[in-house]
């Protein structure tokens, strides 16, 4: 009897443990699918994009980019698996490095230049 109690008990743990890995799949699906989506938004924007991942620690992982037009921007994912799969859903093209000419899209304005220069000794004050 009281075997079978310790077995309930134990079976019960391994389904909790079950649950919560299914929740936890479910949580990075819709994280996924958000991201997809903003990247599609990003892309429609600009006339398409292509970007790339790269991993930036605890934080997560980076998804850079480039549109079309030379706009770019970032988005944070919370693995890299996630960051992986909303890059799939959302069909750009993805680089394994951000040289050569995919990093030649980039286009900067007066924005990043004036921070550029703002965070140099004697460069104008970043007023953004």
């Amino acid at each position: 009897m009281a075997e079978t109690a310790q077995t309930q008990q134990m079976d019960g743990k391994q389904a909790d443990g079950r649950q919560a890995d299914g929740r936890q799949a479910a949580r990075a699906e819709r994280r996924a699918a958000r991201l997809a989506k903003q990247i599609g938004a990003f892309a429609k924007a600009h006339g398409g994009a292509e970007g790339q991942l790269a991993y930036i620690g605890q934080m997560g992982t980076r998804i850079v980019l480039v549109g079309e037009d030379g706009g770019w921007g970032d988005l944070v994912a919370p693995s890299y698996a996630v960051a992986e799969s909303a890059a799939q859903k959302s069909g750009i093209t993805m680089h394994e490095s951000f040289d050569g000419e995919f990093a030649a899209k980039v286009r900067t304005g007066p924005y990043e230049w004036t921070r550029m220069a703002g965070m140099q000794i004697g460069g104008p004050a970043n007023k953004a």
